[in-house]
């Protein structure tokens, strides 16, 4: 296999500066009290005040901060320490109580030396991944008697889809080989990274769920969302904060979420 953790880390170190200054992370927004999650999001977790949560793959630490501004008690891990350092300027500007560690997410349970009562994580993080079964088996880890594990993902099947319309199958669902990527952007807009290969991985819906289950958790439930947050295709239109297909057009399933509890 390629070396994609060396490599993806340099894409993401390289990837910080030009997030801090996006429009698509409003960094200026979430320091003047706004929140980076997403209202389903809210209403699936459900309440957090005086809870523990870890959030894996954390990058800029908004979602995490999110979390602690309802009260949680939060831990960001991330592979770059670029971006680390940023979460932890940003949760000392707003006065937030946040500890961020630098880890690949394969070592969370070694690195933060915790349990806790949710593992949040999501929203492009699994492609980055090789090892699903390695990845929910840390996840069992890390979790309380009786916590649980929420995932919020784009869906995997929109990637078989052509990038204009999404109305062709393209692409092999069922392509597992690491996709090694030149592209000299980030999806924040058009300012160039110093590091611009990237490596990822395609995961199926069954994937997810049967690695989470053979780590011992108990699926609550799973929902697929007919929505997304960014124009993935061309006939998208906003609606309710984020995008999906225009009225009377047949949906497909855009993004996924989904609860596990520890026994």
């Amino acid at each position: 296999m390629v070396d994609y953790l060396r490599i993806n880390q340099a894409n993401w170190d390289a990837r910080v500066p030009v997030h801090l200054d996006s429009d698509f992370y409003d960094v200026a927004g979430f320091k003047a009290g706004g929140s980076a999650l997403r209202r389903f999001e809210l209403a699936e977790v459900g309440e957090v005040a005086g809870r523990s949560l870890a959030h894996l793959q954390c990058h800029l630490g908004l979602d995490t901060l999110s979390w602690a501004r309802l009260g949680a008690e939060v831990t960001g891990l991330d592979f770059s320490g670029a971006a680390i350092e940023q979460a932890r300027s940003i949760a000392a500007e707003c006065g937030l109580p946040a500890r961020f560690v630098t880890a690949d997410v394969y070592d969370a349970p070694r690195a933060l030396g915790e349990t806790y009562d949710i593992v949040y994580t999501g929203v492009g993080a699994l492609v980055w991944l090789p090892d699903l079964t390695r990845w929910a088996e840390a996840i069992a880890a890390l979790l309380n008697p009786g916590g649980f594990l929420y995932l919020a993902e784009f869906h995997p099947f929109t990637n078989v889809l052509d990038d204009d319309t999404g109305a062709t199958v393209t692409r092999d669902y069922f392509d597992r080989t690491p996709q090694v990527w030149e592209y000299p952007y980030s999806y924040t807009g058009s300012q160039a990274l110093e590091h611009q290969t990237s490596v990822q991985f395609e995961h199926g819906l069954g994937d997810v769920v049967s690695a989470i289950a053979a780590a011992g958790l108990r699926l609550e439930f799973l929902h697929e969302h007919d929505h997304t947050l960014f124009r993935r295709f061309t006939d998208l239109v906003e609606a309710d904060g984020g995008y999906r297909r225009p009225d009377g057009a047949p949906r497909i399933p855009l993004m996924y979420s989904l609860r596990a509890s520890a026994r």
